[in-house]
């Protein structure tokens, strides 16, 4: 007789669940049956050139071995996908901050069972909003993603407003040693407090890249973190940025590009006007630390055509419903250490330790029913997220398949950004409203990979 845990009931529930309740998705967020061809994305070994003393071995990544795959979409328009593993290690794929149906959500054993080697799944649903986002495996994530299996999604907008050029930029670290190679990718003491750095630092896998753009032009400059530790302070330095969209979602109002903040996870548009100067290098800039990194830069190139970032029309804000405050239900969730340091099975994987907890119980923990949800959520009701983060650390905490508007924070005057991913400080206390409008079990976690694998992580049922 099987050992009665909360995997294996985890994986006997994906069969009804993700096979039951998850098979009538033609609807709001999207329909197999109008889905168009497949486009084939395969997991394969191959070596990259990162560092500067040789090629490195055993990179993962989604058939492209010379850069980041960019997946395109089209905002209300069907997309089909075929996963193909061919890697050693079962693998999914979460297509983060897409709004889809729970089905096609990629979490092993809460809503599909693994993709082994060999094998194949089928994605399909229509992105119902604009924006960057990103996709990744769901299953052994600090290896997988660790080793570089991470891709940069566009969905366009056929409605948004010209520029001149576009630059997208996946942002990441590699635990690399002095030989090029892969070495441990996280540490106990550093799980245990912000996460494990890495040792190279890339954009599209590359050191410092530059890119062409034409002079005095408008540049959409598209970042997404997927690192799975590191957080970044952005700033630009040779020309005017503006901050036109966060995480998928047109800002409230436009602002410059000063000094901003975001974690894991997170993603980051930008209006970028180049000089008008012929040559000039335009630098973008990480300055959390203690020391400055440019992450890549953009050189001008021809003529000026004087543009003004004035002249460009605003974004269409994406259909995402709006809580109804005065009637939400407050849900409360403190973000804590824990002392148990017990070997505990996290989804799909496990780093052998216990360091974090949501409302003090680390996952899987010790509780009743070891299946339970944090919260049952009624389809259609308005929410507010009571969320304090009672460490010395900051967690950028995902929410699958909803997105949620910032209320409020204890720290600081905060738009309402409408967003899937908040990094929450140290000591802040933020309210986060949504309407849970997505049936299914949805996943709550830190985006630092070590702080969701080792403890910080639980989900939400929708019915």
């Amino acid at each position: 007789m099987p050992i009665l845990t909360r995997r294996n009931l985890l994986k006997a529930s994906a069969v009804a669940g993700a096979y039951g309740v998850g098979l009538g998705f033609a609807g709001k967020f999207g329909g197999r049956a109008l889905a168009a061809e497949p486009q084939v994305l395969k997991t394969v070994k191959t070596q990259a050139s990162l560092a500067d003393s040789g090629v490195t071995r055993d990179v993962l990544t989604y058939g492209d071995a010379g850069q980041p795959p960019v997946v395109r979409m089209r905002k209300g328009e069907p997309f089909a996908a075929r996963l193909i593993n061919g890697i050693d290690d079962p693998t999914t794929i979460h297509w983060h901050g897409i709004r889809l149906p729970n089905k096609m959500d990629g979490v092993p054993f809460l809503t599909q069972p693994y993709v082994y080697t060999g094998d194949h799944f089928d994605y399909a649903f229509t992105p119902p909003d604009a924006g960057t986002f990103w996709y990744h495996p769901h299953c052994n994530t600090l290896i997988q993603m660790g080793h570089g299996m991470t891709g940069v999604i566009v969905v366009e907008n056929p409605k948004d407003p010209t520029f001149d050029s576009e630059v997208v930029l996946n942002l990441r670290d590699w635990r690399l040693g002095g030989d090029g190679q892969f070495i441990a990718q996280f540490r106990p003491r550093d799980s245990a407090k912000s996460g494990t750095y890495g040792t190279v630092r890339t954009a599209n896998w590359q050191q410092q890249p530059q890119y062409d753009a034409p002079s005095g032009g408008l540049v959409r400059l598209r970042l997404a973190i997927t690192d799975v530790t590191r957080i970044y302070s952005f700033r630009m330095d040779g020309a005017q940025a503006t901050v036109i969209a966060i995480d998928g979602n047109p800002v409230p109002e436009r602002f410059p590009l000063d000094l901003l903040q975001l974690g894991p996870g997170q993603r980051l548009e930008l209006a970028v006007r180049m000089p008008d100067e012929e040559g000039a290098i335009v630098k973008l800039e990480d300055i959390r630390g203690t020391t400055p990194k440019v992450l890549a830069t953009l050189r001008s190139i021809g003529g000026s055509l004087k543009r003004d970032v004035r002249d460009l029309a605003p974004l269409e804000d994406n259909p995402v419903a709006k809580a109804d405050i005065g009637a939400a239900q407050h849900i409360p969730l403190i973000l804590s250490a824990t002392a148990e340091n017990t070997s505990a099975d996290s989804i799909c994987g496990s780093l052998g330790y216990s360091f974090w907890a949501i409302n003090k119980v680390p996952w899987p923990g010790d509780t009743p029913d070891p299946t339970a949800p944090l919260a049952e959520l009624k389809l259609g009701k308005s929410y507010v997220l009571d969320m304090e983060n009672v460490t010395p650390h900051a967690h950028p905490i995902h929410l699958h398949g909803m997105s949620f508007t910032v209320l409020s924070s204890s720290t600081r005057q905060v738009p309402p950004f409408v967003s899937d991913t908040y990094l929450i400080q140290p000591d802040e206390k933020v309210q986060l409203g949504f309407v849970a409008d997505n049936s299914g079990d949805w996943l709550l976690h830190c985006h630092i990979i070590e702080h969701q694998k080792t403890g910080m992580t639980s989900y939400m049922r929708v019915a």
